[in-house]
């Protein structure tokens, strides 16, 4: 590979339209059942090779204009391990536009490592397969490898490996961030407690397991926004991933339009978004 090259990526949102939380697997992780949706509120990820080998520099610029330079984040460890497999050792400036939310349940990180993968893969001519891709994917989480699949709509089985795609149900959407972040590891920390005092009841429809371990004030606040979705029409609302960003789905896009002019103001974060379509914004190999 050499220097001088750039390409600008989007890293697209993801929504658990539908997510149930199954056994614990011995590797300490649980096995999920899960519809996947990317949508095309994304991060836009810059990389230019530069001349020094193994040079990194990754950027971070937020949409309130801060700005923060990351050392080590999953950005790096996508990296590292690219140049660990291919023993392509180019330096890189990667600047981020940060547009998902985080700890917001939408994928964003996972999203970035993903869009990480792909780029280098793309900007060094391709040197390893989609299966040598999702296999570093799953190492670096659960949630990167749907997006190496770039389809719009998935259903997720087993840790996150299993993806079969699918045709969405839905095609817009609104996204409200209550303006807290979760943590993961701690709402699966919940959800088992919860599971250790109450029997698990199947549920029919869409659903999302980690609503019902979750405590007030966190409770009544994703109540409230999913309550005020459905009041404006929305086909479906639910929460995402393990918190903290609620969606309402809709079939009609004036709808969505609609439902997200009227909250905006009420919360944090109010987005109108639909499906993600397309990948790479620009190719510019520079001489």
């Amino acid at each position: 590979m050499q220097a001088g090259l750039k390409l600008t990526v989007k890293a697209p949102a993801k929504l658990n339209l539908h997510l149930a939380v199954l056994d614990r697997r011995p590797d300490g992780f649980h096995n999920l059942d899960s519809i996947f949706l990317a949508l095309d509120l994304c991060d836009t990820l810059h990389f230019h090779s530069v001349e020094r080998p193994e040079f990194t520099n990754i950027s971070m610029e937020f949409a309130d204009g801060n700005a923060l330079f990351i050392e080590k984040n999953i950005i790096y460890k996508a990296l590292s391990l690219f140049r660990e497999k291919t023993q392509i050792y180019q330096g890189f400036e990667i600047k981020v536009e940060k547009n998902i939310p985080i700890g917001g349940g939408l994928g964003g990180g996972s999203s970035d490592a993903a869009a990480t993968l792909l780029a280098l893969n793309k900007l060094a001519g391709f040197p390893l397969t989609r299966g040598e891709l999702l296999e570093m994917a799953g190492s670096l989480g659960s949630d990167v490898p749907f997006f190496i699949h770039e389809t719009a709509a998935a259903r997720i089985t087993g840790r996150g490996e299993n993806i079969t795609p699918l045709r969405a149900p839905y095609s817009y959407f609104v996204l409200v961030n209550p303006g807290f972040q979760s943590d993961t590891a701690a709402a699966f920390g919940l959800l088992d407690k919860y599971r250790g005092i109450n029997p698990i009841v199947k549920k029919d429809g869409y659903s999302n397991d980690f609503l019902d371990c979750f405590c007030d004030p966190e409770k009544s606040v994703y109540n409230n926004i999913i309550y005020g979705l459905q009041k404006l029409g929305a086909d479906f609302a639910g929460l995402s991933g393990s918190g903290s960003t609620c969606f309402g789905a809709f079939t009609e896009k004036r709808a969505a339009q609609k439902a997200a002019d009227a909250l905006n103001g009420d919360w944090n974060f109010v987005k109108y978004c639909s499906l993600f379509t397309s990948l790479i914004v620009s190719n510019d190999f520079i001489q």
